[in-house]
C-alpha cells in the first residue's frame, strides 16, 4: 500500500479545508473594523458575518451536481478560484453591498470545499486509512482557523483599515491551492461510475495500492454499479430504504452546528471581551482557541480508525455539555458595577455623562443591566454600549470562561468536527451520493447560518448566561441522538457500507 502517495494527494485536496477554516475565522478579527467602516447595525453585522454561510448553502446545492457531472477534481479547481476572487474583492470593498457579494462568493467556495474534498478523499483512500485521511480535511479546517487567529493578531494594529489586510491575505493560499490541484488525479471511482474509464481509474488505484488492490477495487465498483438502479434523484432521499442513512446524516449535520461551534469561532474575541478582556488579550485568547482546536483534531485523527466514529462522538458531546454548563455558570455569577473606577473606563464622554444616575449601582445579570442602561441612552448609544462599553463594567471569573471554552472546543475537535465529515463521506450509496451530500451540506450550512446570524442578538438580548445554557441543552440532545441512531462504520469499504445500510431496511 503506497501510503505516501495517498497521503500526498489527500493533503493537497484537504487544503480546501484550510481555506474554509481561514475564511470562516478571519472575519472574527475584522468584526469591529467592518462594523465601523460600513456603519452596521446588529442585524447588518450578523448578516455580514453569516452571509458567507448563506453563500455556502448555494455551494452545497450546486457542488454535488457539478462534482458528479464534471468530476471532483474539476469542481475543486473552480472552488479554489472562487476563494481567490472572494479574498481579493472583500479586502477592496468600499460599500456594504459590495462587501456582502464578495463574502457570498467565498461562501460558495466554502459550501463546495466542505463537501467535495471529503468525497474525493473518501473515494481514493483505502478502507483502513479512510477515516484518518478524510479527517485531514477537518485538520486543515482547524489549521486555517488557527492561522487566521494568528494573522488577525499580528494585523490588528496595522492601520485604521487593518481588516482589509486580514481578509485579503487569504488570496495567497487560495492561489496556491488552485495550482496544486492540477497535481492530483481524478477520482478513480468517479472515472468508473460516471465515465466508464476503467483503464485510467486502474492506473491511479495501482499507484495507491498495487495491482491486486486495483483489480479488487475495480471489481467491487463494477459489481456495485451492476447492482445499482438508475441515477439517484431528490425524491429518492425520502425512500424508506434510505431512512436510516438520512436520519444519521441530517441529525449529525444539525447537531454539529446547533451546538454553537461557529458562534465560538466567528465571535471568539467578542466573547472574551464580554468576559472583561482587552482587545489584545481577547485576540490572544482566540489564538489559544485555534491551537486547542488544532491539537485535539490531531488526537481525533489518531483515534478515529482505532477507537471508531461513535465512541468519539459520545465522548465529545458529553464533554461539550459539561463545558457549556461551566460557561453558563461563569456568566451567571458575573456582576456589572458602575463603580467610580469602572465609570472612568467608559470611553464615550457623552455616554458617561448620561449614565451618571447609575453611579455605584451593581447588577447581577446582563438583562437587568441593559434594562437600566437602555432607559438612559439613545438607540445608537445603547448599541455602542452593548458592543464596546459593557466590558468595562463586568466582574467575572475570566479564567473559568477561557477554560470552559477551550474544553468545549477540544471536545468538538475530537467528535462532531471531524467525525461528521468522515460519516457523510461513507454512508451514502453511490446512487444518491452526489445529491444527498448536497442536501445534507445545505442543511448543515442553513443551521450554521441561523446560529451565526442570531448570536449577536442573543448576546445583546438574552445575555451570555441563557445563550450558553441553550447550547448546553442542545449538546446533551446531541449525545442522546448519537447513542440511539449512529452506526459504527470503521474498517469497512464503501461498497460494504452500502450493503450494510441498505440491509437495515
Amino acid at each position: 500500500m503506497n501510503k505516501s502517495y495517498t497521503t500526498f494527494i489527500s493533503l493537497i485536496v484537504a487544503l480546501g479545508g484550510f481555506l474554509l477554516g481561514f475564511d470562516s475565522a478571519v472575519i472574527s478579527g475584522a468584526v469591529k473594523g467592518i462594523s465601523i467602516y460600513f456603519n452596521m447595525t446588529d442585524e447588518m453585522l450578523g448578516f455580514a458575518v453569516g452571509c458567507v454561510i448563506f453563500g455556502a448553502m448555494a455551494g452545497n446545492l450546486m457542488s454535488g451536481y457539478f462534482a458528479d457531472k464534471f468530476g471532483r477534481k474539476s469542481t475543486l479547481i473552480v472552488i479554489a478560484a472562487l476563494f481567490v476572487i472572494s479574498a481579493t474583492w472583500s479586502a477592496l470593498a468600499t460599500n456594504y453591498t459590495e462587501f456582502i457579494i464578495a463574502r457570498i462568493i467565498g461562501g460558495v467556495g466554502i459550501g463546495g470545499a466542505i463537501l467535495i474534498a471529503p468525497i474525493y478523499i473518501g473515494e481514493v483512500a483505502p478502507a483502513n486509512l479512510r477515516g484518518r485521511l478524510v479527517s485531514f480535511n477537518q485538520l486543515n479546517i482547524v489549521l486555517g482557523i488557527s492561522v487566521a487567529y494568528f494573522s488577525n493578531y499580528f494585523l490588528v494594529n496595522y492601520g485604521e483599515e487593518s481588516w482589509r489586510w486580514m481578509l485579503g491575505v487569504e488570496a495567497i493560499p487560495a492561489l496556491l491551492y488552485f495550482l496544486f490541484l492540477f497535481l492530483v488525479p481524478k477520482s478513480p471511482r468517479w472515472l468508473v461510475q460516471q465515465c466508464n474509464k476503467v483503464a485510467a481509474a486502474k492506473l491511479t488505484l495501482e499507484r495507491i495500492g498495487g495491482k491486486e488492490y486495483a483489480d479488487q477495487t475495480i471489481n467491487e465498483i463494477q459489481q456495485n454499479i451492476n447492482l445499482s438502479e438508475s441515477k439517484g434523484r431528490l425524491s429518492d432521499l425520502f425512500s424508506s430504504k434510505y431512512t436510516t442513512i438520512m436520519i444519521i446524516a441530517l441529525g449529525i449535520a444539525f447537531f454539529q452546528q446547533i451546538t454553537g461551534i461557529n458562534a465560538i469561532f466567528y465571535y471568539a474575541p467578542t466573547i472574551f471581551e464580554q468576559a472583561g478582556g482587552s482587545t489584545d488579550a481577547s485576540f490572544l485568547q482566540a489564538i489559544v482557541v485555534g491551537l486547542t482546536n488544532l491539537v485535539f483534531t490531531l488526537v481525533a485523527i489518531a483515534l478515529i480508525d482505532k477507537l471508531g466514529r461513535k465512541p468519539l462522538l459520545l465522548i465529545g458531546t458529553s464533554v461539550m455539555t459539561v463545558a457549556l454548563l461551566m460557561t453558563t455558570f461563569a456568566f451567571n455569577k458575573a456582576t456589572y458595577s458602575f463603580s467610580e473606577d469602572n465609570m472612568a473606563k467608559i470611553t464615550n464622554e457623552e455616554t458617561k455623562q448620561l449614565l451618571q444616575p447609575l453611579s455605584n449601582n451593581t447588577y447581577n445579570s446582563q438583562t437587568l443591566l441593559f434594562n437600566a442602561v437602555e432607559a438612559q441612552l439613545s438607540k445608537e448609544q445603547f448599541i455602542d454600549f452593548k458592543r464596546n462599553q459593557i466590558t468595562n463594567l463586568i466582574s467575572i471569573n475570566a479564567p473559568l470562561v477561557l477554560i470552559s471554552i477551550l474544553l468545549y472546543v477540544a471536545a468538538f475537535a475530537i467528535s462532531l468536527g471531524p467525525v461528521m465529515w468522515a460519516l457523510i463521506s461513507e454512508i451514502f450509496p453511490n446512487k444518491i451520493k452526489g445529491i444527498a451530500i448536497s442536501v445534507v451540506g445545505f442543511f448543515n450550512s442553513l443551521v450554521s447560518f441561523s446560529v451565526t446570524q442570531i448570536f449577536p442578538w442573543e448576546l445583546s438580548n438574552l445575555g451570555p448566561t441563557l445563550t450558553f445554557a441553550i447550547y448546553a441543552i442542545l449538546s446533551l440532545l446531541a449525545f442522546l441522538f448519537v447513542a440511539k441512531y449512529v452506526v459504527e462504520t470503521k474498517g469497512k469499504s464503501l461498497e460494504q457500507l452500502e450493503q450494510l445500510f441498505l440491509k437495515t431496511k
